[in-house]
């Protein structure tokens, strides 16, 4: 069992799914949602802020990422967040792409993000879940 996600995606009955499924799964203790990336980058920020002043926290291990969102979509999150220095204070977390399209193109684009370790199709489900344990 994971002890923290985090599940970034714009449509809140996709949010509110996968924190039922994650925790009927027994998946993970803790869930965090958050509708698009630059709220999820200031989510990272924060935690940063918050180890860099040695307050002791529970970081996610995994993000469950939606890559259509309005604000900051996947695609720019990913890129930000692989450009900075967020690896150095997060080694453990690793990416989930969890999409609504399932573009060949959108797979292999993934792919140049080691941090990305899956690409699977919405919704999720409790045999996803079952297949990452």
């Amino acid at each position: 069992m994971l002890n923290k996600i985090l599940c970034i995606d714009d449509d809140p009955i996709t949010l509110m799914l996968c924190k039922k499924v994650v925790i009927k799964a027994q998946f993970s203790r803790e869930i965090d949602l958050v509708n698009n990336g630059e709220k999820a980058l200031q989510y990272f920020d924060d935690l940063k802020d918050k180890l860099l002043n040695k307050i002791e926290i529970v970081v996610p291990e995994l993000i469950f990422l939606d890559l259509n969102m309005p604000v900051m979509n996947g695609w720019e999150f990913l890129f930000i967040f692989s450009k900075s220095n967020y690896s150095e204070y997060f080694p453990l977390l690793r990416i989930i792409v969890l999409s609504s399209t399932i573009d060949p193109q959108d797979v292999q684009k993934s792919k140049q993000y080691p941090i990305v370790t899956h690409f699977f199709s919405k919704p999720i489900t409790k045999e996803m879940l079952n297949y990452l344990n």
